[in-house]
């Protein structure tokens, strides 16, 4: 039997295609579109003494199993306005440059919804009260701004943001005070918080694509949680929700966008959403039902979705093993709920953007340890296998705190080191970013929970793989290559932590070089030679408990 062609046919095949495509994986999107392929530096080296020891774990990777695309945005980092002037630190600058974060973000950080970028201490806006409410049990006192024309020693401009982006190669991703919408008096204080937003827009001209509307609106930390209604002019209610955020980022997106339009630049602008599914009864409703609200309010003006996590359980004393796991759980955890949601809202799949992440563990030291710096090298290999499109670690410089300091170099507080040292965290992330090509390779390891493997290929054919030991037992492992010539020079690096301060060594080994200082690691890791050798078969090496091997094979 023959039958005619239907006009019906086609249109339900488009719509087949369509349905099929709103549904496919973009956690990358435009973070990885136009990228140039990515190179890689052979190191200096030095003879690679190979194991005569038994294999205990193999390892196999498929050079022509190709996985997709890794971004060059997942190794960014966060400054913040506190933090000095930064580009007017040379030793800082020193290490932003080697560390290469590629993107960083600005202003921050809960400050973020108290900053006004084009005003001064000395211009406070008219329409901001002295005193701005919170959703949590801090005593109300007069609200502290930050400003982007500031040339205070301690704080950061904004002209030195915008340098710092420039001398660093790096570009920029932006938060906007979304807050000022709730907080502010004057008589349409969402009309003037998004102008505020766009103006910035026309400011930058063309210079960042990235744009964030708040900062962890959902949150009782936050300004703006809460309001007080008899200020307000627009009835707006005391509390916030995902749907009034939802429908106040509308307001943000089409005058943004509309200031782009005008400089004839192109940008994305992400949301904050709650990373992964909440049933802690603490955490209340707001949060609970805060991407109900918001995607079913605006999910169609999202370009991408801004996630936050700090891993590892609040405040506790967590062990290396709690924290290690984490990174691959929590990871996961996000990655799917975001399909979930994607399901659930009929909404397509967007780029993930994981503009904070650091752990929450306390009181062992555990954020200036060589263990958060091997739970990051896990957190980067989860991010490439899942494909998100964009990270920023939470921060550059912070506090000490005891030891309980999330940023990645002394602010100059913490004893027994210079200022701006580096912590161990920092060697971890640039071994791996030096040592990570763009195109991700699938990497089968037999079965052991302590072993992690993530391989990846560069442009010109090298291949780079970082495993992870998160086990107290010291393995050999033997690597295959399938599908690669079989003579290979490999080149080696092994980073692990010292004997100081119990499970949480404030000090990072790099191929047993390591800090003269009481924490931190070698002053130049550029200049620390690789373990190498010649191969034809499989390569070998030692695998040391809590450690981590950065491979690269040319």
């Amino acid at each position: 039997m023959i039958y005619k062609k239907s006009p019906y046919i086609f249109i339900l095949l488009f719509s087949v295609i369509f349905y099929q495509n709103s549904f496919c994986q973009n956690t990358q999107g435009f973070f990885v579109k136009g990228i140039n392929q990515k190179g890689v530096d052979i190191p200096g080296s030095k003879k690679h003494a190979i194991p005569l020891n038994k294999s205990s774990i193999f390892v196999n990777i498929s050079y022509k199993d190709t996985l997709g695309r890794v971004s060059k945005f997942l190794y960014g980092n966060n400054a913040n306005p506190y933090m000095t002037q930064i580009v007017d630190q040379p030793a800082l600058m020193s290490h932003i440059k080697t560390l290469s974060p590629n993107i960083i973000r600005f202003p921050g950080g809960n400050l973020s919804n108290v900053y006004f970028w084009n005003s001064s201490r000395d211009k406070r806006p008219v329409d901001v009260p002295e005193i701005i409410l919170y959703g949590d049990k801090r005593v109300p006192k007069p609200e502290r701004l930050w400003y982007g024309i500031n040339d205070s020693p301690t704080s950061l401009s904004l002209q030195n943001y915008y340098k710092l982006l420039k001398e660093s190669n790096s570009t920029g991703i932006i938060c906007v005070n979304y807050s000022y919408a709730r907080y502010g008096t004057s008589d349409n204080p969402v009309q003037k918080a998004a102008h505020l937003a766009a103006d910035w827009v026309r400011f930058d001209k063309g210079k960042t694509k990235f744009w964030e509307i708040g900062n962890e609106n959902y949150g009782t930390w936050q300004a703006g949680y809460k309001i007080d209604t008899s200020k307000n002019k627009d009835n707006q209610p005391e509390l916030i929700s995902g749907k009034l955020y939802g429908e106040h980022l509308k307001v943000f997106a089409d005058s943004m966008r509309a200031a782009a339009k005008e400089i004839n630049s192109e940008i994305f602008i992400g949301a904050v959403v709650i990373e992964t599914a909440k049933e802690k009864s603490w955490e209340g409703g707001i949060t609970k039902n805060w991407n109900d609200g918001l995607l079913k309010s605006a999910g169609s003006f999202i370009d991408y979705y801004v996630l936050h996590s700090y891993f590892t359980p609040y405040e506790q004393n967590s062990s290396p093993e709690i924290i290690l796991n984490t990174a691959k759980t929590e990871t996961s955890k996000m990655a799917s709920y975001m399909k979930e949601l994607a399901k659930l809202y009929n909404l397509p799949e967007k780029p993930l953007a994981l503009t904070e992440w650091n752990i929450f563990a306390t009181g062992s030291k555990q954020s200036c340890s060589f263990i958060n710096g091997m739970h990051a090298a896990i957190v980067l290999g989860e991010l490439a296998n899942l494909k998100f499109g964009m990270a920023s670690r939470w921060d550059l410089a912070n506090g000490y705190s005891k030891g309980n300091d999330h940023g990645m170099f002394n602010k100059g507080d913490e004893p027994g080191v210079p200022l701006w040292n580096p912590r161990p965290v920092y060697y971890y992330m640039f071994y791996f970013q030096r040592f990570f090509g763009d195109e991700l390779l699938k990497a089968n390891t037999i079965t052991n929970p302590d072993i992690l493997t993530y391989a990846s290929k560069f442009n010109n054919g090298a291949v780079g793989v970082v495993l992870v030991n998160k086990g107290n037992s010291k393995q050999v492992v033997e690597l295959s290559l399938s599908e690669y010539k079989s003579s290979k020079k490999y080149y080696l690096y092994t980073l692990t932590g010292g004997d100081d301060n119990g499970s949480f060594s404030q000090k990072v080994f790099v191929n047993g070089e390591t800090t003269k200082f009481t924490a931190g690691g070698p002053e130049n890791p550029s200049a620390i030679k690789a373990l190498s050798a010649t191969v034809t078969g499989n390569i070998k090496f030692e695998s040391a408990p809590f450690s981590v091997q950065y491979l690269l094979i040319k």
